[in-house]
């Protein structure tokens, strides 16, 4: 495609956060094709602009660009090395941009196979912001890979996030995606808590982000979800076991480097109390169930 900024781009998974990435494409011009199991997901799109291709190598093929929104690192590595996957059209002019959340050491195996069996590049570009971010542009994308395809992915990156930082070589963005769910793992259990406290205390939770403002403890966890936590609004923003997933690859990351992360450790817990309990697919705001005795309906 000739206009600098726009691309032809194939966006491989069509879930919450892949349909939120392939729209805002679409609605800044750029030419999506879109490859996922679920055809109903990928009509949808197909409503307001996609191009369905019937394999990923086919979406590969006729792209610029590949963007990975997935599960898991066993998913990932199916996609790419797979029957008709992104390697089958794998070509060094094109680029894949892993927006997936997985684990470090995965991704940088996979990068460096790629590049090898291919001469195709890899950049992590784990995401943070969510649906919102991504439909509005203003996602905090957090990189690794090299400087050079870094840049090159900047090209379909500028429509997607208001924060795109390089991190370090492959890996560094995922490893930077773990740090910031442990941030807001940490963050939600203390703002569940602190609902309660307010509560016995005969305060407005929903006041408390107010008078905070500016103030050492403010955060924009606190600002955006203490009157959802206060209100036990669970409509969805976030899966409960999709943060216990990362939450999963954290500890795992951390038992291999030997860090010790005590805090984390007992968040990490009561995200598996809660999957256990059933609310594994439910919005991180049931997690005020578990203080509330599980009785809030």
């Amino acid at each position: 495609m000739q206009n600098e900024t726009r691309a032809i781009v194939a966006v491989i998974g069509a879930g919450i956060m892949g349909t939120a990435i392939a729209t805002r494409l679409i609605e800044t011009g750029h030419q999506v094709y879109v490859f996922d199991l679920d055809r109903e997901k990928v009509a949808a799109l197909g409503a307001i602009g996609a191009h369905a291709a019937a394999s990923v190598e086919a979406a590969v093929a006729a792209s610029d660009f590949c963007i990975l929104s997935l599960n898991h690192a066993s998913i990932v590595r199916a996609v790419v090395f797979g029957d008709a996957g992104v390697a089958a059209a794998a070509a060094p002019e094109k680029l894949l941009i892993d927006m997936s959340s997985i684990d470090p050491a995965d991704t940088t195996d996979m990068a460096a196979r790629l590049q090898r069996e291919t001469g195709m590049a890899w950049v992590d570009c784990p995401l943070s912001g969510g649906v919102p971010g991504a439909l509005s542009g203003k996602l905090t994308i957090m990189a690794g890979g090299d400087a050079g395809d870094f840049e090159r992915a900047r090209r379909v990156m500028q429509h997607l996030a208001a924060n795109y930082t390089l991190m370090g070589r492959s890996g560094a963005g995922q490893t930077t995606k773990l740090i910031n769910q442990l941030f807001c793992a940490v963050l939600f259990q203390a703002v569940a808590e602190a609902v309660k406290l307010a509560e016995a205390g005969g305060v407005d939770a929903a006041s408390i982000p107010a008078a905070l403002a500016g103030g050492r403890a403010d955060s924009r966890i606190l600002q955006e979800f203490m009157a959802k936590f206060a209100a036990r609004d669970f409509s969805p923003t976030g899966r409960i076991d999709n943060m216990l997933k990362d939450l999963d690859s954290l500890q795992a990351f951390a038992l291999k480097t030997k860090t010790p992360l005590p805090m984390t450790g007992a968040v990490v817990e009561i995200h598996r109390l809660l999957c256990a309990a059933g609310l594994g697919a439910s919005d991180s705001a049931e997690m005020m169930k578990l203080l509330d005795g599980f009785a809030a309906g």
